[in-house]
């Protein structure tokens, strides 16, 4: 029996207390080390996904993952063809900060029946693009434009639209390697104007990083890239999690 994600995250929400998700890119295969030290930090999610995937591993990936812990795996898709009814849920992500038809709504339509029939946990999320200081592959494939990192307005309006459509929860993400981080001024407006769960991605890699999205109002951080290139990292960043 699947785990109940949202009601988990809402949970822990309602407790003030932060959870940790590790990105994993299924073209950069994790090993069984990246995984032991993940669990050992006490990560709470894996989500797994990428803009653009080249080498057909994104079933294999999740299996290898799920024979190694127990930690629930979400699909964080790039497209419709990262479906895949082995993981747990998959967040359904509606580009909200931008204005291309097909990342709003049109490849939803298409996704909808294969979803349905899937037994995932679906997570309607209202993703946000923030300019990170360079263009990330996921801005480029969306083919949609950031919001500007220093209009905090903006952002905060753009999650209230999203909440008030009915979305369960905002996701604001400076994308893949983005050289700069969220602005803790623009976490912390976005955080004032809604009650859905907050998760923060994108340009964080130190325990400093993390500490300030949880403290600026992040429910939920993700950590990709920083973990690919040291996953000694995940026990420093974990610390943080558990004060």
């Amino acid at each position: 029996m699947k785990t109940n994600i949202y009601a988990s995250i809402l949970s822990a929400k309602s407790k003030g207390q932060k959870q940790f998700a590790v990105l994993i890119d299924p073209d950069k295969m994790p090993n069984a080390e990246f995984l032991e030290k993940a669990v050992a930090a006490g990560v709470d999610y894996f989500f797994i996904g990428g803009s653009l995937l080249t080498n057909g591993n994104l079933n294999y990936c999740i299996d290898f993952v799920k024979k190694r812990t127990t930690i629930p795996v979400i699909l964080f898709p790039g497209n419709i063809l990262q479906i895949d009814s082995s993981a747990d849920a998959l967040l359904l992500l509606s580009l909200i900060s931008g204005r291309n038809a097909d990342m709003l709504i049109g490849k939803h339509v298409i996704a909808a029946p294969l979803l349905k029939t899937s037994g995932l946990e679906v997570l309607p999320t209202g993703y946000m693009l923030i300019e990170s200081g360079n263009q990330t592959t996921v801005s480029y494939m969306s083919n949609t434009l950031p919001i500007p990192a220093d209009k905090d307005d903006i952002a905060m309006c753009t999650a209230m639209a999203g909440e008030m459509l009915g979305l369960k929860m905002i996701y604001m993400d400076a994308g893949s390697g983005a050289k700069n981080a969220i602005s803790e001024t623009m976490i912390k407006k976005v955080r004032s104007s809604i009650s859905v769960p907050l998760i923060i991605g994108g340009g964080i890699n130190t325990a400093e990083g993390v500490q300030k999205a949880c403290d600026s109002g992040a429910d939920l951080v993700v950590i990709g890239t920083a973990l690919e290139k040291d996953i000694n990292l995940v026990d420093k960043l974990a610390k943080v999690f558990q004060n």
